[in-house]
C-alpha cells in the first residue's frame, strides 16, 4: 500500500530535482495540473498510469523509490547502466543453466514477469 504523504514527499523531491514547479511537471508528464496539486496535498494517490508516465519521462526514478521509498534516486544514468551490464570483453560468458535458479527447501522460480515503462509486459513460465 502506498503512503500517500510519503509519496507526495517524494514527488517533490523529483520537481525539485529537475527544477520544475507542479504546473511544469504536470505539462512535462501530460497530466492535469490539479492531479498533481491533488497528490502533493495527499487528497489522492497516484495511478497506475501516473506512475508509468513519471518513470518513462524521468530515466533516474526508480520505480520501487518512487512508490515505497526503498531504492535510490537518482538512479544511475543509461549510460551507466549499459556500462555496467556490458561484459568486459575478457570476461567469460558461461551458458545459463537451470540448476544455476535461486532454489531455498525445494522452491523453484515458476514464472518471471518483466513490466515496460510503456504499460506492457512479457511473462517467462517455466
Amino acid at each position: 500500500m502506498i503512503n500517500n504523504s510519503e509519496f507526495s514527499k517524494r514527488l517533490k523531491l523529483v520537481m525539485e530535482y529537475y527544477q520544475l514547479s507542479a504546473s511544469a511537471f504536470a505539462d512535462k508528464i501530460g497530466v492535469q495540473r490539479s492531479s498533481i496539486s491533488h497528490l502533493l496535498s495527499g487528497r489522492n494517490k497516484p495511478s497506475l498510469d501516473f506512475v508509468l508516465k513519471v518513470i518513462k519521462k524521468f530515466d533516474e526514478v526508480e520505480l520501487y523509490w518512487i512508490l515505497n521509498g526503498k531504492g535510490k534516486f537518482p538512479n544511475a544514468t543509461p549510460t551507466q547502466l549499459e556500462t555496467s551490464l556490458n561484459p568486459q570483453e575478457n570476461e567469460i560468458q558461461k551458458p545459463f543453466d537451470k540448476k544455476d535458479l535461486p532454489s531455498t527447501n525445494d522452491k523453484r522460480i515458476e514464472r518471471i514477469v518483466i513490466f515496460y515503462t510503456d504499460g506492457t509486459f512479457k511473462e517467462y513460465v517455466k
